[in-house]
């Protein structure tokens, strides 16, 4: 069973993803060990998996989100085969079947068309399709993924973990080739030591720790923390799709990507203004987040929600018989 320090640590990680087991436990309130045994054990079981990322912008990429409404035997085929995509960073099924909602990196300046007619598998089972831009994310490190934080970190804790790991100073800086076998090895362990990325990459680690740091101080190198909400305890996910005002757009995405029960916030390009992803540990509480909380935001003019039947991909990792993995496993 995991409890309320796995949510600490896991809410730690997203605030400094390398951030040292002594660092964590020192913030924490525990041991060195046991931030280790804990996280070791997250990641063992297929729960938590720390991922490295090449930026989008570092590639001059953009994020488009796409609903695929299909037949409902042919739902579970195409989000298969666009998890398998390199370019698509997350898949699921969604409404009863039939929805296929995923996340597409692509060139920026490229065409809806272009997007779908390059990247869309098997566009004949598909029914209606919606694709849209992500045109600002509100979530930031702080605030970012989900960690159960009505009972995770503190305010002064996420400040401290936050004050070690200063904000990008841009622009990106474009990887070279030599640097893909580095994303290569982070892609599969976003804490792997230096002594492993440098056998990986075949660099010194006093190399490694410097391209690393130029790398994150550009912005060019992102984390991710995929985590199954639902093995601890949160059964329910659901994309909300809310039109908004616009003069309260800014300020409606800052308040909602505030919520505990927020994982992911973003602006977009469609009729739909604003996208959220939230958890909840199942339909009551789910219900009471919408009547309570949301209900009392002024300038949502309407929503959708996507209900989440089944993820397939989680950032770059694959939801195999419940658990995590890397895509080279499966």
């Amino acid at each position: 069973m995991y409890d309320d320090l796995d949510r600490k640590i896991i809410h730690g990680l997203h605030c400094a993803p390398r951030a040292s087991f002594r660092r964590l436990g020192e913030v924490i309130g525990v041991s060195e060990q046991t931030v280790a045994r804990r996280y070791n054990a997250l990641r063992r079981g297929g729960v938590l998996r720390v991922v490295g990322l090449s930026s989008p912008a570092a590639h001059g990429r953009a994020e488009w989100i796409a609903r695929l409404r299909c037949r409902p035997d042919a739902a579970g085929p195409v989000a298969e085969s666009l998890a398998r995509r390199p370019e698509v960073g997350y898949a699921g099924i969604a409404s009863g079947g039939s929805e296929v909602i995923c996340l597409i990196r692509s060139a920026s300046g490229t065409g809806r068309d272009d997007v779908l007619l390059r990247q869309l598998p098997r566009a004949a089972s598909l029914l209606d399709t919606s694709v849209d831009l992500l045109i600002h994310t509100f979530t930031t490190p702080a605030t970012a993924g989900w960690a159960g934080r009505e009972r995770s970190l503190t305010d002064e804790q996420v400040r401290q973990l936050m004050a070690e790991r200063p904000a990008p100073a841009g622009p990106p800086l474009a990887p070279t080739d030599e640097d893909l076998p580095l994303f290569a090895a982070l892609a599969e362990d976003g804490r792997a030591s230096h002594t492993r990325l440098a056998e990986a990459t075949g660099w010194s680690p006093a190399r490694v720790a410097r391209r690393l740091e130029a790398l994150e101080a550009a912005g060019s190198l992102a984390y991710g923390i995929d985590i199954l909400t639902e093995r601890l305890g949160y059964e329910f996910s659901a994309l909300l799709w809310f039109q908004v005002d616009l003069p309260a757009l800014h300020r409606i995405g800052e308040e909602i990507d505030r919520h505990d029960e927020c994982a992911f916030a973003a602006a977009t390009s469609g009729k739909h203004n604003l996208l959220a992803v939230v958890i909840c540990k199942d339909t009551p509480d789910f219900y009471r987040y919408l009547s309570r909380r949301l209900a009392h935001i002024e300038g949502i003019r309407g929503y959708e929600i996507s209900i989440r039947a089944r993820r397939l991909k989680q950032s770059v990792s694959l939801i195999h018989h419940g658990r995590l993995i890397h895509p080279g496993w499966g």
